[in-house]
């Protein structure tokens, strides 16, 4: 029990540190461009990174896989990335971590690695996140959607392209987590280092606080939590796990209103009300879906009794 209580204290950090990104990033955008912002938050987590590995597994080189695979990843990580931290420039920390949630429901569309067709009430889930979407972005009445939501709602997008993306080229690979992430923040640092080398100088002089949330983005939000989501995992279920990493629009919507002073309207809140609630049922009902498809891949004798849709 207190291994287990451990554990779920962990990935509940996680998803607190992840829920405070938006507000974190949003503070550091408004000092220095976003782009600089990128680079740093790569540069910082690439030298962690390569520290954990020097003093970890030594004499082993990185395998092509890992290099491979790292480096498309690393792409479409930056993408992801891109999308966030300019949409998060552009709207609320609380709504940028409620948007980005639709990854939770985005994700199983992209990913059919459990082989049958999605019920018809996961698509209900992922309506009533789209209608959660609609009214965070009128939240101070109906106009034309934010450029922040919009960007948001795309990074939500990719995010859950990037994630069934990790799961098609790491499947059945010998690639080591840290190593692979190492390779990410490289690639990715290499990519912001052209239109950030310009303000270099900017960043150099920057102040404490500036440089406080740039080091927090990359050695909590990104090493920090990439490999205490990865331990905490493997001594716990997926679903629990999901469960916990879950609460992350929570943490954002808390923090953006606690310490970020912002608004909360009425419609706005009964978007995040939605949001919560649709991306929890949507992933509830994935879980169930992708484990009745286990039990049938296990047990062939078993298909002609399972429906195809539950």
């Amino acid at each position: 029990m207190p291994i287990a209580r451990r554990t779920d204290a962990v990935l509940l950090l996680v998803a607190l540190v992840w829920g405070s990104s938006y507000l974190a990033a949003k503070t550091a955008t408004a000092a220095l461009p976003v782009l600089v912002v990128l680079f740093a938050r790569y540069a910082i987590s690439a030298l962690a990174c390569g520290a954990l590995v020097a003093f970890g597994r030594r004499g082993r080189r990185f395998t092509r896989d890992e290099v491979r695979t790292g480096s498309v990843l690393g792409v479409t990580q930056a993408a992801v990335l891109v999308l966030e931290t300019y949409g998060v420039a552009h709207t609320s920390a609380a709504n940028a971590g409620l948007i980005i949630s639709l990854t939770i429901v985005l994700t199983p569309l992209m990913d059919r690695s459990a082989g049958r067709r999605l019920p018809a009430t996961f698509f209900l889930a992922a309506g009533l996140c789209v209608l959660a979407v609609g009214l965070l972005s009128s939240s101070t009445g109906l106009h034309v959607p934010r450029l922040g939501d919009a960007l948001m709602l795309a990074a939500a997008v990719v995010r859950a392209g990037h994630v069934a993306l990790v799961g098609r080229l790491t499947a059945g690979r010998p690639v080591d987590p840290l190593r692979l992430t190492s390779v990410q923040t490289v690639v990715g640092s290499a990519l912001f280092l052209p239109a950030a080398f310009g303000h270099l100088p900017d960043l150099a002089h920057g102040s404490v606080t500036t440089w406080t949330q740039l080091v927090y983005l990359a050695l909590f939000c990104s090493v920090f939590a990439f490999l205490a989501q990865t331990q905490a995992v493997q001594r716990t279920s997926a679903s629990r796990a999901s469960l916990l990493l879950g609460t992350e629009p929570i943490w954002a919507v808390a923090i953006g209103f606690g310490l970020g002073g912002e608004r909360l309207t009425l419609w706005a809140a009964l978007g995040a009300v939605l949001m919560i609630a649709g991306t929890y049922w949507g992933q509830a009902i994935e879980r169930t879906h992708r484990a009745a498809a286990q039990t049938v891949k296990e047990d062939p004798a078993r298909r002609a009794t399972t429906p195809v849709s539950a």
